[in-house]
């Protein structure tokens, strides 16, 4: 009787650890999250394939990407081309993988919310891994006239920035904001002469007003 308190005591520990290590039946418990990166790192230890399809699909939950932008996440992580290259082929059968979509989309919206050139919505495409055809197909969804409406666009928008400056000045810095936007210095400096002129204009046609109203109120009892 003597003993046994003690062996009590020497296996309390065990057990309790058995009790840590095991399922919790709580299924938000801490028993079911694996520590950080644990998740990963179990996916790592199995077969390639598995591995790859496993990085591919966490990576496309937050948005699409290109081929060869998982391609470089697979390699990054150490998968084997071969099976790297199976996989994303199967992805890219099921309509997983898409760069052409992924072009269109890229180019819509770059270009509607940014007001990117052609040129500059190409060299994105490219340093993401898009094939130069498959670009110049997206890219070649926007026009002439749908380059100079975003260009007249970004120069209104920045007009009353450069109001207090002179012209020269202004002139200068619209320009090189389309430079920016791959816009041909060509066509910048002609959208931005044309809406310096017109902003000009504007002035002088409200300055006569002002004037009038002036004399007005002088005669005025």
């Amino acid at each position: 009787m003597s003993g046994w308190p003690e062996a009590r005591r020497r296996q309390a520990p065990g057990s309790r650890r058995g009790r840590r290590s095991g399922t919790s039946p709580d299924p938000d418990g801490p028993d079911v999250a694996p520590p950080d990166g644990g998740a990963e790192n179990e996916d790592e230890a199995g077969d390639p394939e598995q591995v790859a399809r496993s990085i591919c699909l966490r990576a496309l939950t937050g948005a699409p990407k290109t081929r060869q932008q998982l391609a470089d996440l697979l390699a990054k992580r150490g998968v084997p081309d071969d099976a790297a290259e199976r996989v994303l082929d199967r992805f890219g059968e099921v309509g997983l993988i898409d760069d052409a979509a992924f072009a269109r989309a890229w180019v819509t919206s770059r270009q509607s919310g940014r007001g990117l050139a052609r040129r500059a919505l190409k060299a994105e495409l490219r340093a993401k891994g898009v094939d130069g055809e498959v670009a110049e197909q997206a890219v070649a969804l926007v026009d002439d006239e749908d380059e100079w409406a975003a260009a007249r666009r970004l120069v209104e928008r920045r007009l009353g920035s450069v109001r207090r400056v002179d012209r020269a000045t202004a002139e200068r810095r619209l320009i090189g904001m389309l430079a920016r936007k791959g816009y041909g210095s060509g066509l910048a400096a002609w959208v931005v002469r044309e809406a310096l002129d017109q902003d000009g204009a504007e002035e002088d046609d409200d300055a006569p007003a002002q004037h009038s109203d002036l004399g007005l109120d002088a005669w005025l009892p």
